[in-house]
């Protein structure tokens, strides 16, 4: 099975006390590089969410590295090229995706291209504007 994580997934992977976190680092521990993946944006996003947390959950720089150390040796990376962000774009923009969801939309473009049979979120309700084929993915953790 080709699981694809989002990024609401893998930012409670790395903290304990998150609501989610079980549920989350069971799911994330089940899986390798053969059989799951993520948009290489979400590198970019789980840097920028852990290293401006509210306060004590902050963390440095270094240590968000680290985990995104973790990502990189657990799942794969799926990036969009040119041509394939640009499609992206256009097909969000045909389904009505506007404002801060286009980034979802830019993920489960990136879920579509390596094939992935689930697409694990916390927020299946931002994905499901993404289209039919999208939504027929969608699970939580």
């Amino acid at each position: 099975m080709k699981a694809f994580f989002d990024t609401s997934v893998l930012v409670a992977v790395f903290y304990g006390d998150h609501i989610r976190h079980e549920a989350s680092l069971r799911l994330f521990i089940q899986f390798d590089k053969r059989e799951s993946c993520c948009a290489a944006h979400s590198l970019a996003e789980l840097y920028a969410t852990l290293t401006r947390m509210p306060g004590r959950h902050r963390i440095s720089a270094e240590q968000a590295m680290l985990f995104i150390g973790d990502v990189r040796e657990r799942l794969a990376l799926v990036a969009l090229d040119a041509e394939e962000y640009a499609g992206a774009l256009a097909t969000a923009a045909r389904l009505g995706v506007v404002g801060g969801a286009i980034y979802d939309a830019l993920l489960a473009a990136c879920a579509l291209k390596a094939q992935a049979e689930a697409i694990y979120t916390w927020n299946a309700r931002h994905y499901a504007r993404c289209g039919p084929n999208v939504a027929a993915l969608l699970r939580a953790p």
